[in-house]
């Protein structure tokens, strides 16, 4: 039995249930319990979600049995997005929940810091000076005392600058630092009202082949200092291996493309001694650690109850454990450790439910609920075991009812009961905690010590069942949540939400006022309750003007939603503004927009934002070409291009013919599509015709990964991963003379001013003379870039290759970038 290590999660996610509740079957309860028996930590530290190594996580977590955590320092919000359109903040409760998803597989617990991860960075200064390197210090090093880890194991190497991602780098040199002050009380010493300071044993570097250059120079490297850990381990209970198992872990990282394919058979993993005590073995991280239930006082007559649950455990009739496991539990209310109280109580839980058979849940009436409404709760128990158990109360948050009713729970025989949940007027809307406050370009905003490195979003309506075994009052909490069946997928749970009793959103992010005429603008209004009566408005500067000042609306039905129509007049100036909605209901005021995040693989999410709008009053020229955008991995720039002027068309890869992109000027393909579109290797040789008769085909960034054909251009052009990340650097005209610097509008370094997270990305290094360069930057230090936008005439027509972030910057409402690609789309004029 010595490798049936897994926890109770991991089955149920490699069998695609994420969103379902836990029911472990034997083995997997069988798993909980060895893992129960052992009191060791580890933590791994690195920057971002998918940095982390979930063959040695889930190696830890499964096969060790240690309590293994990740902490990401950011939630990946500078990243690009493979499944959608949701960049920035968006991207980042995505990627969150994905990072939530894999350690539901591999067995670890996740954790962050207020980092904002503002996107590329060349070298760990630039990191630290856009970071609060002090916030972000304190943050590793609560998270440290929090956790408590015995072995803290860095992804990154903190002594090689430059040579990877600034933000990696970062991290390992914050973990080096917090590892010598996180004893010292006089280190951030407000942390230590809610938690102690903490010595952790060692600090390790999971080295690989790629800090050496080579696997190579890896392979013919001398690593006697190093220690080798074996992780090819294959669980016959499961049927599958380590590397199986944290390949399905990294396929989390859906929105990143990281589908992983698992191996078989033996592996190492090296990890590099930094500071500490050295292990005496180098295959045993804990060397030297006591991991067993003697490191805590009181702990031997624990776990010698719990070996003997172990060696005893009955696989056809787990219920068999209860009494002893119930004792345990019992033991362990009664210690003076804090910290493992409160782990163990919470892990020896679940395994009593597990035995049991015992199902408590806590379901809504509806997915989404307003402040001061009613709730209705259907509560659900049920023992399938002959355990001798009562239902002796619940108890709620928030409100504090305290139902006390003593129900015997008999095998098998299911009960049920409702009750009336009233929300307080008061209470806090579901959102991302992170993303309530106001940050910085750098650093999340959060006020609440306790709340900082928690990974996801705090739900605050909650039932805790009050469950007697053999004479012992157990607190089981439950989540309130909303089920419902779907014709196809079944059973499908989702979260309860705390939602506005409205919210509005604007049809568009920005709007393009290009002269002095009017624009209309339309504002959805959407109810998060019945009966809802009011009037919206927008909110607009001095020297704009809006028709009607107010809209008034009426929605019986919650759910439904109303568009409110404004006539808006810009400034005769030049600018960029802010619009706001604001709804008013009962004399209250509402301006937030609702954003839902649906996708199969993660939990639905819902996202409150202010209700906002940008609109541009700018001297830009267009022509009256007529656009067909392909899509790639996801972007928004068709909006953008609409919002020109343009008339736009996103056409499927497979209607790409002569005859289909006939009436069309441009062909524009999205982000990545040479990366994703498989369609587009046998749609090139049309698309080059299309050139070659006299039309402009214009190709945004792709990376240096498999691309769906090498022939991306009618000309040799290589893509490299060279990038210019400061959004400010110097713009240089290699070819002022130009005409898409000079046609229709007139190009001047000014129109580089206001670009966000970068000028851009991936640009060729290499490419065929009949390519013109057209500008050149850098960032600090570096030589100049100049593949960021290339030019060839081919046959009548024009081809356009570019880096520039064209993606990020039109939703942002970057005007020189408007204005730029609007001459690159009249190169044919």
């Amino acid at each position: 039995m010595k490798r049936l290590l897994l926890i109770s999660l991991v089955l149920l996610s490699i069998k695609g249930l994420a969103q379902q509740p836990v029911k472990p079957n034997a083995v997997e309860i069988y798993n909980q319990i060895k893992k129960l028996n052992f009191l060791g930590s580890v933590l791994y530290i690195a920057a971002h979600p998918d940095d982390e190594n979930t063959r040695l996580i889930a190696y830890l977590s499964n096969d060790v049995k240690a309590r293994t955590g990740y902490l990401s320092l950011t939630r990946g919000d500078g990243g690009q997005n493979l499944i959608g359109s949701d960049l920035r903040e968006l991207l980042g409760v995505i990627r969150t929940q994905e990072l939530i998803e894999a350690r539901k597989i591999d067995g670890g617990e996740q954790f962050f810091s207020r980092a904002n991860d503002f996107g590329f960075s060349k070298n760990p200064d630039e990191t630290l000076q856009i970071w609060d390197k002090d916030q972000v210090l304190s943050d590793v090093v609560w998270a440290i005392r929090k956790f408590r880890p015995d072995v803290i194991i860095n992804r990154f190497d903190h002594r090689s600058p430059g040579t990877t991602h600034g933000h990696h780098t970062s991290s390992a040199m914050l973990s080096v630092e917090a590892f010598d002050k996180v004893n010292d009380e006089n280190v951030f010493p407000n942390q230590l009202q809610y938690t102690t300071t903490w010595k952790p044993k060692r600090l390790f570097f999971n080295t690989t082949w790629w800090f050496y250059g080579s696997r190579e120079k890896f392979d013919a490297a001398d690593k006697t200092n190093l220690s080798k850990l074996q992780i090819g381990t294959y669980y016959q209970s499961l049927g599958k291996s380590n590397q199986e198992i944290a390949a399905l872990s990294r396929s989390r990282h859906q929105s990143q493309g990281f589908g992983s394919t698992g191996t078989r058979g033996e592996e190492d993993e090296y990890l590099e001694f930094l500071k500490g005590d050295a292990p005496k073995d180098k295959s045993n991280i804990f060397e030297g650690i006591d991991t067993s239930w003697n490191r805590v006082k009181g702990g031997k007559v624990i776990g010698d109850i719990l070996a003997n649950v172990e060696k005893n455990f009955d696989f056809k009739n787990p219920s068999v454990s209860i009494p002893e496991l119930v004792k345990a539990y019992d033991l362990i209310q009664k210690l003076d450790d804090e910290h493992w109280k409160n782990i163990k109580s919470e892990e020896i839980k679940k395994i009593i439910a597990g035995c049991a058979g015992l199902y408590l849940e806590a379901s809504a009436d509806a997915q989404e609920a307003t402040p001061g409404s009613i709730v209705k709760v259907k509560l659900e128990a049920i023992n399938r075991s002959n355990a001798k158990m009562n239902w002796n109360a619940i108890n709620t948050v928030p409100n504090s009812m305290n139902i006390q009713s003593v129900t015997p729970l008999e095998n098998n025989k299911p009960i049920s009961k409702t009750i009336d949940l009233e929300l307080p007027d008061n209470e806090e809307y579901t959102n991302a905690y992170w993303l309530n406050q106001k940050g910085s370009v750098g650093m999340y905003a959060v006020s609440d010590q306790q709340n900082i490195g928690k990974p996801d979003v705090q739900r605050q309506v909650k039932v805790t069942y009050i469950i007697e075994i053999n004479g012992i009052a157990i607190p089981f909490e439950r989540n309130v949540i909303y089920k419902y069946n779907d014709d196809v997928k079944g059973e499908v749970y989702q979260p309860l939400d705390i939602v506005p009793a409205v919210t509005s959103s604007f049809t568009e992010k920005v709007y393009i006022f290009n002269n002095d005429r009017d624009k209309v603008i339309a504002v959805k209004v959407k109810a998060g309750k019945d009966n809802c009566k009011g009037s919206v408005k927008l909110d607009l500067p001095q020297g704009w003007e809006v028709s009607p000042a107010d809209i008034p609306f009426t929605i019986d039905k919650k759910g439904q939603e109303v568009l409110a129509v404004f006539t808006v007049s810009p400034s005769k100036e030049v600018s960029e503004i802010d619009i706001k909605s604001i709804v008013t209901i009962n004399g209250k005021n509402y301006d937030q927009n609702k954003i839902d995040i649906n996708y199969p693989h993660i939990y639905k999410q819902m996202v409150l934002k202010p209700a906002e709008a940008k609109a541009i009053r700018l001297k830009i020229k267009t022509k009256d070409e007529k656009i067909a955008y392909i899509m790639g991995a996801g972007d928004e720039v068709p909006k953008s291009l609409a919002q020109m002027g343009y008339e736009v068309e996103t056409i499927k890869p497979e209607e790409i013919s002569l005859e289909r992109l006939q009436n069309f000027d441009v062909v524009m393909t999205g982000i990545r599509a040479y990366n994703t579109v498989n369609t587009l290797a046998f749609k090139q040789r049309i698309l080059l015709d299309f050139v070659k008769n006299g039309k402009t085909m214009i190709v945004q960034y792709n990376t240096t990964d498999d691309l769906v054909t090498k022939d991306i251009a009618p000309f040799p052009l290589k893509i490299s991963r060279d990038r210019v990340t400061e959004e400010n650097a110097e713009v240089r005209f290699l070819a002022p003379n130009h005409p898409v610097l000079n046609y229709p509008n007139k190009i001047t370094t000014e129109d580089f001013k206001g670009w966000k997270q970068e000028q851009g990305l991936y640009y060729p290094n290499e490419w065929d003379a009949a390519f013109t360069p057209i500008l050149s930057a850098n960032d600090k230090g570096e030589t100049p870039k100049n593949g960021a936008l290339l030019i060839a005439k081919y046959g009548k027509g024009n081809y356009v290759y570019t880096g520039l972030s064209f993606f990020r910057e039109l939703p942002e409402g970057v005007s020189g970038a408007f204005r730029l690609l609007a001459n690159i789309i009249a190169i044919g004029k």
